[in-house]
Order: structure tokens, then sequence, then C-alpha cells
């Protein structure tokens, strides 16, 4: 195991959250980019249809429930700009995160840099978006990532250690 310094145990810990996070990071990109195509090919009588077989339930307990109407008035309200938009987005996105998450699990020197500047990208979208927006959401997303570029910054100093 590579993992044999004077800090094993933590060493392995380490390296078991950075596999945790590539791995949530991957799945992420993949159902970004699996929903960026539905967005993109599914009419907008279809995104409505399936969005009340979601929320009916829910609204037939409670009409007034908040995310079951707020969800009923966004797909309600969605243009076909903001459709493209959203979809696109969602797969560029999505498939950056699949290719970097590849070339990280397959340790791939390249890949750890570039991760980071993309997640140091991210991290200055959200913040500036923050200051519009305020969401709390955010800012734990924000926190998210910057747990994961400290782990991957980690994990590339051991891999350039091994090589």
């Amino acid at each position: 195991m590579p993992y044999r310094d004077s800090a094993g145990v933590e060493r392995k810990r380490e390296h078991e959250l950075f596999l945790l996070s590539v791995w949530t990071k991957g799945l992420a990109g993949l159902v970004e980019t699996i929903g960026g195509l539905l967005l993109l090919f599914i009419p907008q009588s279809g995104l409505n249809a399936f969005v009340i077989f979601l929320t009916a339930p829910e609204l037939a307990e409670d009409p007034t429930d908040h995310v079951a109407t707020l969800l009923q008035r966004i797909v309600h309200e969605l243009t076909a700009d903001t459709k493209l938009f959203v979809g696109s987005y969602l797969i560029i996105h999505g498939i950056i995160k699949v290719l970097l998450v590849v070339g990280l699990l397959g340790r791939r020197l390249w890949s750890y840099p570039v991760s980071l500047w993309f997640l140091a990208a991210f991290i200055v979208y959200q913040t500036y978006r923050f200051f519009f927006t305020h969401s709390l959401w955010l800012i734990a997303l924000t926190v998210l990532d910057l747990a994961v570029a400290f782990l991957i910054w980690r994990e590339y100093r051991q891999v350039r250690k091994q090589i």
C-alpha cells in the first residue's frame, strides 16, 4: 500500500475521503449530463406532465406545499431560451466533471491542477452569485468545493512524491 508514512492511518482516511468526493463529483457530473440532455430533448409539455406527476401526490395532501408549487411554477415559466442555456450548461459542466474524474481516478498528473483550476473558477462564480441571490445553498456548495479542492491538492502532492 502506498500510504506507509508516519501518518499512515490519517493519510489512508484522507485518501478514502478523496476517492469518495471524486466518485461523488463523477456521479453528479453524469447526472448533470443526463439531466441536460433530457432538458434539451424533452418538449415543454413533457416537462410539465413529468413535474405534475411528481408533485400531484404532495399537492393532494398539502395544496400549499412550497417545494411542489415552486417546481410547478419554475417548469411552467421555463422559456425555450432558458431551457437551451440550462441544458447546455448542465451538459458542458457534467462532461467536464466526468472527464476530470476519469483523470483523477486514473492518477493522471494533468488532471489534478486542471481540476483545481476548474474548482477555483466555480468557487469564484458561486461566491459572485451569492452576492446577488444570498442563497445558503451556494455557500454550502462553495464550502464543499473548497473541501474537495483541498483533498485534490493533498492527493496531488502525494502522487507527485511517488513518481
